[in-house]
């Protein structure tokens, strides 16, 4: 049996060999291929993954550094304003305290100058008064005879020894309280001794005169 006859019973030539190898060959290309599409689609993956984590990373990043620069600014614009009111308010305590001492100042000088007036009132007519009491004790010792006068010095002194010894009883019998009342009063009295001595005076003459003229009808 032939070579002819050996091919056709089953056996490969040397051409279809090597056709069935370059077969064989391009079907472990491609399984080649396609593996090592397939490593490269896991390789994309994982750099697309990396890259997405860098991403929010960043922006992560990003977005904290923007909101701590917004919180400080907030905080610093707080504090201005802060700061800003109390400025305003010490001015306005300032400003009122200001305003009040004029007040008070002003209040003052008011009721001093009143004060002044009064006292320059008081002493104007207490001037007055004594200047005609002195008048009228002056008149009424010039119309008054000596004989009168004689008797009006007689009586006065006559009165001040009664007044004495009476003041005298009286302080021994008056507690200490109304003794230091009596005092004070006393210091006032003498305090407008010319007036009220004149008054009397006065008053005295005025009774004896009156008295002697009845005598006489």
């Amino acid at each position: 049996m032939n070579d002819e006859s050996q091919n056709k019973m089953g056996s490969p030539t040397p051409e279809e060999l090597r056709q069935q190898v370059e077969r064989t060959r391009d079907e472990l290309g491609r399984t080649v291929e396609a593996l090592a599409g397939k490593a490269d689609v896991k390789a994309q993956a994982k750099e697309k993954t990396a890259a997405a984590k860098k991403q929010a990373t960043e922006k992560a990043a990003e977005l904290k550094e923007q909101a701590a620069e917004k919180t400080a600014a907030a905080r610093e614009q707080a504090a201005e304003k802060a700061t800003a009111v109390k400025e305003q308010a010490a001015e306005k305590s300032a400003e009122l305290k200001e305003q009040a001492a004029e007040k008070t100042a002003a209040a003052k000088d008011q009721a001093a100058e009143k004060a002044a007036a009064v006292r320059e009132q008081a002493a104007a007519a207490t001037a007055q008064i004594r200047e005609k009491t002195a008048q009228a004790a002056q008149t009424v010792k010039d119309k008054t005879p000596d004989s009168v006068q004689e008797k009006t010095a007689q009586a006065a002194t006559q009165v001040r020894e009664s007044a004495a010894r009476a003041g005298q009883f009286a302080v021994d019998r008056t507690p200490d309280p109304l003794l230091e009342k009596a005092d004070r009063i006393a210091k006032a009295a003498r305090a407008n001794r010319t007036p009220l001595l004149a008054g009397g005076a006065v008053l005295v003459a005025f009774l004896l005169i009156r008295r002697g003229r009845g005598r006489n009808k």
